[in-house]
């Protein structure tokens, strides 16, 4: 079921009912402010089984949680001054940051490491959701096979890929460039995947897409 909404702007009510079915252990598609993403309650584990089986991911490949402000992050990972002051420089934004995962986040999200990988969107309707939800949400990018694993822009097309989606909130096309990720459990800020956000990075901490991205 395809829903617009007003992405700037999201309508309380259609924000609750999608939140409903989350509480209710369903998968939904909506905006961000990269890519479209999957998402379910971090509350039910056959909810997260449903994101890899509809995604055909094999349980090993990590999902990551999306949260509405700082406290939030904090809640699900382990996060030290020298994080704070770093992730306060980036968020809300194209970010996904790993860092230890608290007892909160079950062992089913948690690569090797015990690491999970966290972000706060600069998207109102994601913060909305987590916000209204009280919990966070687990995300994945909106990419299927049949597309060639890249993000599917289309709302329309999410709806007809994702047949057991309850719903897709459809805010207009998204972006196609995923979020930037970066490992926080190095003694260094480590770049893992170049993605939205590049600039700030490079201007603000000197980091820089890998030399292969730029060829």
């Amino acid at each position: 079921m395809r829903i617009e909404i007003n992405a700037e702007h999201p309508e309380p009510r259609k924000i609750a009912r999608a939140v409903h079915a989350l509480r209710s252990g369903e998968c939904i598609a909506y905006p961000t402010d990269t890519v479209y993403g999957l998402g379910c309650s971090i509350d039910d584990k056959q909810a997260i089984e449903s994101l890899y089986l509809m995604k055909q991911m094999p349980r090993t490949q990590p999902l990551a949680l999306v949260v509405p402000d700082l406290s939030g992050i904090s809640r699900f990972a382990v996060v030290q001054d020298f994080h704070y002051r770093f992730i306060k420089r980036l968020v809300p934004g194209p970010y996904t940051f790993i860092l230890e995962a608290t007892r909160e986040v079950p062992k089913l999200l948690m690569m090797k490491r015990k690491t999970i990988g966290i972000r706060v969107p600069a998207h109102p309707i994601p913060v909305a959701l987590a916000k209204e939800l009280g919990a966070a949400i687990v995300s994945t990018t909106a990419s299927h096979p049949a597309e060639g694993d890249e993000a599917i822009q289309d709302p329309d097309v999410i709806d007809d890929r994702f047949p057991t989606l309850t719903m897709v909130l459809d805010a207009g096309w998204g972006a196609v460039d995923p979020s930037t990720v970066i490992d926080l459990t190095t003694q260094e800020p480590r770049l893992v995947r170049a993605g939205a956000g590049m600039d700030l990075l490079e201007q603000t901490f000197g980091m820089r897409r890998p030399l292969e991205a730029d060829e």
